[in-house]
């Protein structure tokens, strides 16, 4: 797997030659603010799209307004975005019909809609309930989910899964932060099977990582701010991207005109960007 500094990584076995671009839009907490918040995304760069099928902190149904909004308008289509939904334990079909019709890009019906990607939203209790409900998404796949995932784990969870899955997991979401050593193990073995690793809690979790000399250098040197900087270092990391929740409508672009920054300074500057990187591996314990 390559850098996703360097552009959407392609994610593995794609029916679909679908790719993840360096930013998903994570649609946590937005509530009733969902609908407008996905669309301005949508609008300001964003092509890949984060939510789940758990009400509590999420509106899949108002993900799929936004998404129906934009595609009318001419603005995007829907081979274009890829949406990613989670799966929170309750009847397996029941879940699946629904998150097809809440994310369907027609407004009448759902009868060519997909997921591209269903991720699992945590493991089971035990190992033998979360491969049983793999096992009934599997049945959805290629064609109304094209990719499977889980998120919340652990490496031997992850481990167990990969090799009983007849659909390998194509990614993990997780916590990117010091209570799990930022998951080095875990993003060791998804680089040796090619699964992309979504991080998030990137920046709030990680107060300590912001005021770390890599990320003022590079901020200061792009001319950056230093949440973006730290961003990209993360993205820096070989086949990891970022869910970026931002509310501001500003942020949602400036974040992506810093990637672009960042992206020119280290191709332009790459043995300073390739030092300030080993610096930040080491302030996270990856050697």
């Amino acid at each position: 797997m390559s850098s996703a500094l360097s552009g959407p990584l392609p994610l593995q076995n794609s029916i679909s030659k679908a790719v993840l671009p360096a930013f998903i839009y994570g649609t946590a907490w937005k509530k009733a603010a969902t609908a407008n918040l996905v669309y301005e995304a949508l609008n300001r760069g964003f092509t890949a799209i984060d939510v789940a099928a758990q009400p509590k902190h999420y509106r899949e149904d108002l993900v799929g307004e936004a998404l129906r909004r934009t595609v009318k308008e001419g603005k995007i289509q829907r081979k274009n975005v890829f949406l990613q939904t989670k799966f929170t334990p309750v009847n397996v079909r029941a879940s699946v019909s629904s998150s097809l019709w809440n994310l369907r890009h027609d407004e009448q019906s759902q009868d060519d809609a997909y997921i591209d990607s269903l991720v699992l939203h945590s493991p089971l209790p035990a190992m033998a309930q979360t491969l049983s409900v793999w096992r009934a998404l599997e049945e959805f796949v290629p064609h109304r989910i094209h990719h499977l995932g889980i998120s919340n784990t652990t490496l031997p969870v992850l481990e167990a899964l990969y090799e009983e899955a007849k659909v390998k997991p194509a990614v993990v979401q997780n916590r990117f932060y010091l209570d799990t050593d930022f998951d080095i193990p875990l993003r060791a073995y998804c680089r040796k099977k090619g699964i992309i690793y979504q991080s998030f809690w990137t920046l709030t979790a990680n107060p300590r990582l912001l005021r770390s000399v890599p990320v003022a250098t590079i901020a200061e040197n792009v001319g950056i701010e230093k949440e973006v900087a730290l961003y990209c270092l993360v993205l820096g990391l070989d086949n990891t991207v970022i869910l970026n929740g931002t509310k501001d409508r500003q942020r949602m672009a400036s974040d992506w005109e810093g990637l672009r920054k960042t992206r020119d300074w280290a191709r332009d500057n790459a043995y300073e960007w390739e030092n300030q990187l080993k610096q930040f591996k080491s302030a996270i314990g990856e050697h």
